[in-house]
């Protein structure tokens, strides 16, 4: 049985439609059912490195970032970073892995632990905060690329002042990679983080050779951590109070899951290389994050990381000048510009992996967002509106990144933490416990430090909630159901009738004698229908309201001496009108329902419909059914008395 909204969606199409709609998903009904993915899936190892392009590419501006909050610490503030790394969003992550194994990451975790509208509601808070960080990972690399570009020697000065349309120009491109599928995508990334982490190997190593043999710079190091900190734990403890500003270290883990649909193999093949994918590029960024800070806080002044300061967002590009030259420095600024400006790739794909799977099954998105180009050319449009907000600013776009990266991360494990409890495991709870604490701590103090950045964030969650409910609202009288299907008994009652196909829809209250026998009196006495009419009791209990679209399995029973068909559904008058249109095409018969009027404020009733999807029933079901079917001859028979 299809909804209104995907007939509508199949049906018409010229070319550039069908071309916008190709490979439209329509198997997603619940969390974890998901069969049929987008794009083709790759071994383990290539899909981290589409994860690894936002991952890896921190490199490009985390020691800078690093080195002027920490300033002489950022070796220790960054060995912190390593530590919350390997031990806290490492082991939440690789739970996530498990417990949500179809890309769906820590949000179905914790849509699972809260029920009806709370859990919808959460949910939509927490996609605010994944639009936030998702979004703003395509608009702060390209932006990090842009700056990257510009700071080269070798480029155009004529240009340095065109950051923004440079910015817009490298997001389109992103967009259009995209519209031509996962593969390119995929197959890109691999390329980049391959010669980006070979660069990097040179630059580090050469870099942490400088260092060995100059210890001289090692002593001016050693001597000013001394003279600013009293020892080794006022040391760790300056650390800890500027570890929240060095949590774009963290990016990368949600993404790591929200990809897991792109490995190949079976469920529990995926989950394994899901989680090799997670522990290998932690392991690699691990190195790379302390050897980048050792070298560039020892090499480099601390006055290049200030403002103005040649090393600025760009510590390991301005050695890779300074100690390869000009030409190596060149190829180094090409690939980071490359991979900074394809780390949105890992962004984009945790979001047309995300958003399909929760918005249109909730009726909080049109039918067409389970489509991947419309939802590319979408996030593309949103990605641009940011960048000419933010005029490409690099600094300007930091805070309302690390709000959503730390809030994802802490949602995830808050998720492990209440999953271990509830599974009697205490040691894993109270070690998940420990980890949501650390980055609580993190989450709170990067907002104190930041308030703008919650601010943007709390937008994203207001537009997506209000958005949302508007599309629920629009799209509640589709048939919203994916398929009906009758029981033998079921079966048995509809096709046995000779005559008109009629249902009496009935309320069920006591299910006692007299309540069958005073509707099934008041029904013919009102429509004039004879005593021996076929008459077949059609009864809808409410399930989850919350729910939008579910899969209807009706039931036949002989109860009272009457025939009943029983079904449960999220709304009663979409599944009356989708059961009438299955009895239509089973039987040949255009079906009579039969309805006795609603008492109570229309206003009302529909709130109620929307919320708890019951309301007043009979206008409702005509709607639905006239939404459904234009043909006027085609359409079962609406009744009310």
């Amino acid at each position: 049985m299809a909804t209104s909204a995907r007939q509508e969606t199949e049906g018409g199409s010229g070319p550039l439609r069908a071309w916008l709609l190709e490979g439209l998903q329509h198997d997603q009904g619940t969390a974890g059912s998901h069969a049929g993915q987008p794009g083709s899936r790759h071994p383990w190892w290539q899909v981290m490195c589409l994860t690894g392009v936002d991952y890896f590419s921190t490199l490009g501006y985390q020691p800078g970032i690093a080195a002027l909050a920490a300033g002489a610490l950022s070796p220790i503030a960054t060995a912190l970073l390593v530590a919350l790394t390997l031990f806290g969003a490492l082991p939440t992550y690789r739970a996530v892995a498990e417990h949500s194994p179809h890309g769906m990451g820590s949000i179905a975790m914790l849509e699972r632990l809260l029920p009806r509208w709370w859990g919808k509601l959460l949910v939509l808070v927490l996609l605010g905060f994944v639009a936030t960080a998702f979004v703003f990972t395509i608009t702060l690399s390209a932006s990090d690329a842009t700056a990257h570009l510009i700071e080269n020697p070798f480029f155009p000065k004529a240009l340095a002042g065109q950051r923004v349309v440079i910015t817009l120009v490298l997001i389109a491109i992103l967009g259009g990679i995209f519209l031509r599928g996962f593969s390119e995508a995929i197959g890109l990334a691999v390329v980049l983080v391959g010669a980006y982490l070979v660069l990097n190997t040179v630059v580090v190593a050469v870099a942490l050779r400088e260092v060995v043999t100059h210890p001289d710079l090692v002593a001016d190091w050693h001597g000013a951590l001394t003279a600013e900190h009293a020892g080794p734990l006022a040391m760790v403890g300056m650390s800890l109070l500027v570890l929240p500003k060095l949590a774009l270290g963290l990016s990368g883990f949600e993404t790591g899951v929200a990809v897991m649909p792109q490995i190949d193999g079976d469920l529990r093949q995926r989950i394994a290389g899901a989680r090799r994918l997670l522990t290998t590029a932690a392991l690699v960024m691990s190195v790379f994050l302390l050897a980048s800070s050792v070298a560039t806080t020892v090499l480099i002044p601390a006055a290049e990381f200030r403002e103005g300061g040649k090393a600025g967002g760009r510590a390991l590009a301005y050695l890779a000048h300074r100690l390869l030259g000009d030409w190596f420095g060149t190829a180094y600024d090409l690939s980071t510009i490359a991979i900074l400006w394809f780390a949105g790739a890992s962004a984009l794909t945790g979001l047309l992996n995300i958003v399909p799977r929760y918005l249109p099954r909730y009726g909080m998105a049109p039918d067409w967002a389970r489509a991947v180009r419309p939802l590319v050319l979408v996030f593309t449009a949103v990605a641009f509106g940011i960048t000419l907000l933010f005029g490409a600013q690099v600094e300007a776009q930091g805070g309302a990144y690390a709000t959503g990266v730390l809030a994802l991360i802490l949602s995830a494990a808050a998720a492990v933490t209440i999953t271990a409890y509830r599974e009697s495991r205490p040691v894993a709870a109270a070690a998940y416990g420990l980890i949501s604490l650390v980055l609580g701590y993190a989450t709170v103090e990067n907002i104190r430090e930041r308030p703008d950045g919650l601010k943007i964030a709390l937008l994203f969650v207001v537009a997506i909630v209000a958005t949302s409910l508007i599309s629920r609202a629009t799209r509640s009288t589709e048939l919203r159901a994916t398929r009906v299907e009758l029981d033998e008994t079921a079966r048995r009652f509809v096709l046995g009738v000779g005559g008109e196909l009629r249902l009496i829809a009935n309320e069920p209250d006591a299910r006692d004698p007299a309540e069958y026998e005073d509707k099934d009196r008041e029904t013919r006495e009102y429509h004039h229908l004879p005593e021996d009419e076929c008459m077949i009791f059609l009864e809808v209990t409410l399930s989850d309201a919350s729910e939008f679209e579910s899969e209807l399995r009706v039931a036949g029973e002989e109860r009272h001496g009457y025939q009943v068909l029983k079904v449960e559904s999220p709304a009663v008058a979409n599944t009356i009108a989708a059961v009438l249109f299955h009895l239509r095409d089973l039987t040949g018969k255009r079906p009579h329902v039969y309805f006795h009027w609603a008492e109570g404020n229309p206003v009302g009733a529909l709130l109620r419909y929307l919320i708890f999807g019951g309301g007043d029933v009979p206008p409702l079901t005509r709607e639905v059914i006239r939404k459904a079917e234009p043909d006027l001859s085609r359409r079962p028979q609406v009744h009310v008395g």
